[in-house]
């Protein structure tokens, strides 16, 4: 049997509008080539002004609902409410999920803040998102994944993250505290594809972004998880053949999220509460500096692998 499958990726800088200096560096990544698409933080301290160099550089733009860092957007949620702690921010990465196993989280005030903040998408950039996801994958948690889905049905927002990466056990480069968060994402995505499914919400066939984040995002690593996932592919394909069908054409459309831009500072950024360490690393500009480099690009070419956003799947 032989297998004509292409090969389309789409390439993710995430939380645009968090700072000027990230935003910066992803439309330098975008205008090279480095990043196809982005995802917008609405209460990001630069949303307005993100918004505005997607729309001078015609940047594919969607939504990075987030509902762990920062000021919520929904005003009635700024106070008295359970989605928010003593000092009026957002609990945090870990903070919510703790918060969501205890019951303590209102789901009609997560309801409520996605849907303000999908507004606010709309008044930012004039567009209907293209796609959302969730900000420390925050989307892909129980109960909060139902409200999400409705969200996305409600508001005609075709396509999701949902990140599970094939392969992820095999990276012993990746530390052991850090997989155990890595393994309870993905669970949580497993559990949340049917949901998605159910109301025919679409995403990648592969999900590429957790091996290869931040210092672990080298040109090898990123070879390694695409070789890998696209193989994975292939071999299902050739699993569900039968001898009627000896030749299967098949597209596979790949996601790598990316976190690329100029470190922010401490003076200027965040969602309403500073930078965090996560967005003043250095990895920041490692990452920027991979995906710009000529040898991946050429990697790509041989591979047949084509860049593009979510609206070429």
């Amino acid at each position: 049997m032989s297998v004509n499958t292409s090969i389309k990726l789409v390439v993710t800088g995430d939380d645009f509008g968090y700072c000027p200096r990230r935003d910066v560096g992803i439309v330098e990544c975008f205008n090279s080539g480095a990043i196809t698409n982005v995802s917008l933080l609405v209460n990001g301290s630069t949303a307005a002004c993100a918004a505005n160099l997607a729309q001078r550089y015609n940047i594919p733009i969607g939504l990075h609902a987030n509902l762990s860092e920062g000021i919520p957007v929904c005003k009635e949620l700024r106070q008295n409410s359970t989605l928010i702690n003593a000092q009026g921010v957002f609990l945090g990465k870990m903070g919510i999920r703790k918060a969501l196993a205890q019951g303590l989280l209102s789901m009609s005030e997560v309801r409520q803040e996605l849907s303000a903040q999908v507004k606010l998408f709309h008044e930012l950039t004039g567009l209907n998102p293209q796609h959302m996801d969730g900000h420390q994958h925050v989307h892909v948690l129980p109960g909060i994944r139902d409200e999400f889905v409705q969200v996305l049905s409600e508001q005609g927002i075709p396509y999701t993250r949902v990140p599970v990466e094939v392969g992820l056990s095999r990276c012993s480069w990746i530390k052991e505290e850090l997989m155990d968060f890595y393994r309870s994402v993905e669970q949580d995505a497993l559990n949340s594809a049917e949901i998605f499914r159910s109301h025919g919400i679409r995403w990648p066939d592969v999900y590429i972004g957790l091996s290869t984040m931040g210092e672990n995002m080298t040109i090898k690593n990123i070879q390694h998880a695409l070789d890998y996932s696209i193989q994975a592919f292939h071999n299902s394909l050739t699993q569900q053949s039968t001898l009627h069908n000896p030749t299967s054409h098949a597209n596979i459309g790949i996601e790598l999220m990316a976190h690329p831009g100029y470190p922010s500072v401490v003076s200027e950024g965040g969602c309403g509460q500073g930078p965090d360490d996560f967005s003043q690393s250095w990895e920041r500009l490692h990452e920027m500096k991979i995906l710009k480099d000529p040898l991946l690009h050429i990697y790509y070419r041989e591979r047949g692998i084509h860049l593009c956003a979510f609206r070429d799947l």
